[in-house]
């Protein structure tokens, strides 16, 4: 046999392989799906439409080909026969949660983060997140690669929108983050990733001025935004600067560190300027006046944060489940040592942060939310996700104010806010079906039984059996 045709079978024979391969993921994938009907009423269901209104009782909302096509009393909508119909009596229907923090990756020791690709689509996708934004990443094609075999029908999951590698000056000792080495390297670095297809940008603790500056430029001439994890450079000088989003609530924001220095992020001094801040000071109150007038939005991040705080409840126990043996005892160590911490801070921190993100609200401003699936591995896609809602509600926000907030907020900052976000007639039906009222109870929110995604319904308990024993491994 020459060696032409030995070649030209071997590729026919991978290429089959596969092709095969692909076909058995996607017959695999099919086993989740719970609804998949061109019409399907939700009849007798409590509603909680994202848009922020009160809740309604004893709604009927009708889907047909992936949109949402009624929505009304059921008493008051008829239902034409041969409607697949499910009873949503004792049911609370949100919307596709839109989740703005979000990572592939995960902590799995020795300050390595492994990817988590597929673990992780499948679990936001359970746990109500049907959209989400990769807020920074260490494995870019990873990320453009799912998102489009997510969007030709290929695999299952949220949309993703993907943000570039993060944009970092000299001093964070990550392998996988590169440094920049200066504006123009940072230009050089969004023009190539852009090119490649990514959406959004994040700049990172050790970013400079010019740099950030630069980046503020390139992205709003291509249309689009820029988020930062800061450190080097205040709130408030970033919002000068014409950022967009700011992560983390106010947990890390430098500007209430006394000296500090201009891009330089302080070694210490961070937490403990937090710790003695006043939040209803003088100062506070203007630099939230000062971002609600630029327009600076925020995403709270509150479910890394409470991992950190001393006498916060371990992550969910089904989401324990979901991790590897070697990562689950990781974690659940450092939080055993976490709890028998004393004279602990963070319990005043978290408790003052949450304040200033309903405060920041209260005088106008743009909150969004996600988790960050990073810390030391008690964030744990989907599951961290309805953790969103529970502590938005904790922090003074009424139920009908935390969906919004993970919802038609961060679809409207994407731009995508007449498509997704809340149920509403004629928009894409992005649902949540949760079993409970919502409204009387909030925690209801970990009872998710179908998720809906352009009208098809995933079984949540499907899913998170699908992946017990997974997270940390793939």
């Amino acid at each position: 046999m020459s060696r032409m045709l030995f070649s030209g079978l071997l590729f026919k024979f991978l290429a089959a392989v596969s092709l095969l391969w692909t076909v058995n993921l996607w017959a695999k994938d099919s086993e989740f799906i719970q609804y998949q009907h061109k019409q399907l009423a939700i009849k007798n269901v409590t509603l909680i439409d994202g848009t922020g209104e009160k809740t309604r009782y004893n709604q009927t909302v009708i889907l047909e080909s992936g949109k949402v096509k009624a929505i009304g009393k059921t008493e008051e909508l008829k239902v034409f026969e041969g409607i697949k119909i499910i009873d949503g009596k004792g049911k609370t229907l949100i919307p596709g949660l839109v989740m703005m923090h979000e990572h592939m990756f995960y902590p799995t020791g020795k300050a390595n983060y492994t990817e988590m690709l597929y673990s992780f689509p499948r679990l936001y996708l359970a746990g109500g997140a049907t959209t989400i934004r990769t807020a920074g990443t260490t494995a870019p094609y990873a990320d453009l690669n799912l998102k489009d075999a997510i969007a030709k029908g290929k695999s299952i999951g949220p949309d993703i929108d993907v943000t570039a590698p993060y944009l970092n000056g000299p001093g964070l000792p990550i392998l996988k983050v590169k440094p920049l080495r200066n504006a123009e390297n940072a230009r050089a670095m969004m023009e190539y990733w852009s090119s490649e297809g990514v959406t959004s940008y994040k700049a990172y603790m050790h970013i400079r001025q010019d740099e950030l500056a630069e980046v503020i430029k390139q992205a709003h001439k291509r249309k689009q935004k820029v988020t930062a994890h800061l450190c080097s450079i205040t709130y408030r000088e970033a919002a000068e600067l014409g950022i967009d989003n700011l992560e983390h609530g106010f947990f890390a924001s430098t500007d209430f560190v006394k000296n500090k220095k201009k891009n330089e992020c302080p070694r210490k001094g961070v937490h403990q300027s937090l710790v003695d801040l006043d939040i209803n000071s003088k100062e506070v109150n203007e630099l939230i006046e000062f971002l609600v007038q630029k327009g600076v939005t925020i995403t709270s991040t509150l479910p890394v944060f409470e991992t950190y705080t001393k006498g916060r409840p371990k992550a969910y126990p089904e989401a324990l489940q979901a991790l590897i043996p070697q990562v689950r005892d990781q974690y659940e160590s450092r939080w055993e040592k976490i709890a028998k911490q004393e004279n602990a801070t963070w319990p005043i921190v978290f408790k003052k942060m949450m304040a200033l993100e309903k405060k920041f609200v209260e005088a106008g401003g743009k909150l969004m939310a996600g988790t960050d699936p990073t810390g030391y591995g008690g964030v744990i896609a989907g599951f961290s996700n309805q953790r969103v809602v529970e502590l938005l509600v904790e922090a003074g926000f009424d139920v009908e104010q935390a969906i919004k907030i993970s919802s038609l907020n961060a679809a409207n900052y994407l731009e995508r806010g007449k498509l997704i976000g809340s149920i509403e007639v004629g928009k894409r039906a992005d649902l949540v079906l949760i079993d409970g009222d919502l409204k009387a109870e909030p925690a209801a929110i970990r009872n998710m039984e179908i998720v809906f995604k352009e009208g098809v319904g995933y079984s949540s308990k499907k899913l998170i059996e699908a992946t017990k024993s997974v997270v940390g491994l793939h």
